[in-house]
């Protein structure tokens, strides 16, 4: 095998599209919902390359709206690009019943999938952690993405709690946010699971041990070369997705790492003259004169510098 290729081992079909974006909900300058920006911003990132798109997921704001609103940005996303991408609905919370009052509201929009969080918070056991989740497939026809991120919830969804809820029909992908290599593979070598990056900058290493790709904040920013490093990876072409996988560190760096990414990434997007505000919802509030300096200069001369005013 030569250097500059890798053997693709991924599935020729991924269930939800390999490059989704995990959408903010912009929000006019009151905190309302912004439902023409909504919509606009969602066909924008359909059209420059996006198979799909977690909506009110975490950086959608989704712990503070309401389950009206979450609801109706659904819909919104759902009109706004009909089949032109997936489209999937963030309906977890630390209350399995909670969770599946706003499962229904999305499978009744007619979503493609359901991106269900761990419980976070309640730390329940691996049975707890069975009993939710199974309870919440149970509920609905809509398929479900599991959505194991420790650093958030406090606990992990154990390799095989995964193989054993891989059984139940409707849940069939997860997005991965803690980035264990090992666990995943053993849950990919004994389940059909299909797993998604769920760290911008670990794009590259998660395909390379057969994810579909990724579910990312940065491809807000970023879209196009995000598009190029997973289409590189399924080619074959291993030199162009290292150069890719560097080229887009320093705004990973920027969008993930300085201050939550539904503050970077709503700010940024104010820069490029795509988004009117970047209002967030507290405890979420915008960046510190330093924090903003700091964004500023991990995009200089970075793969965003030209679009950034």
């Amino acid at each position: 095998m030569s250097e500059s290729s890798i053997e693709n081992t991924a599935p020729v079909e991924p269930l939800f599209g390999r490059l989704l974006t995990a959408m903010v909900t912009p929000f006019a300058a009151d905190g309302s919902v912004d439902e023409k920006a909504t919509a606009e911003l969602a066909q924008e990132l359909v059209a420059r390359g996006n198979d799909g798109l977690v909506v009110c997921g975490t950086t959608g704001e989704y712990s503070t709206m309401t389950d009206e609103e979450n609801a109706r940005v659904f819909r919104i996303v759902k009109d706004a690009v009909g089949d032109k991408a997936s489209i999937i609905a963030g309906v977890g919370s630390n209350d399995t019943q909670h969770t599946i009052h706003v499962a229904s509201l999305a499978e009744e929009v007619g979503v493609d999938g359901l991106l269900v969080v761990t419980p976070y918070y309640n730390k329940p056991t691996q049975s707890g952690l069975l009993a939710h989740f199974r309870t919440v497939a149970d509920s609905v026809k809509t398929p479900i993405m599991l959505y194991d991120i420790p650093g958030r919830a406090g606990i992990q969804i154990a390799p095989e709690t995964m193989v054993a809820l891989a059984e139940h029909p409707n849940i069939v992908a997860v997005k991965d946010a803690k980035a264990d290599f090992a666990s995943a593979t053993e849950v990919m070598s004994r389940t059909d699971l299909q797993f998604y990056s769920g760290d911008d900058g670990l794009t590259l290493p998660w395909m390379a041990i057969g994810a579909q790709g990724l579910i990312g904040v940065t491809t807000h920013v970023i879209p196009e070369q995000f598009r190029d490093l997973i289409d590189s990876v399924v080619r074959g072409d291993l030199a162009t997705a290292q150069r890719i996988h560097r080229d887009v560190h320093p705004v990973v760096t920027a969008t993930m790492t300085r201050v939550p990414g539904a503050v970077a990434a709503k700010t940024i997007l104010q820069w490029q003259g795509r988004l009117a505000t970047n209002t967030v919802r507290l405890p979420h509030v915008e960046p510190t004169e330093a924090e903003t300096a700091r964004i500023r200069s991990d995009l200089e001369g970075s793969a965003a510098a030209s679009s950034i005013e």
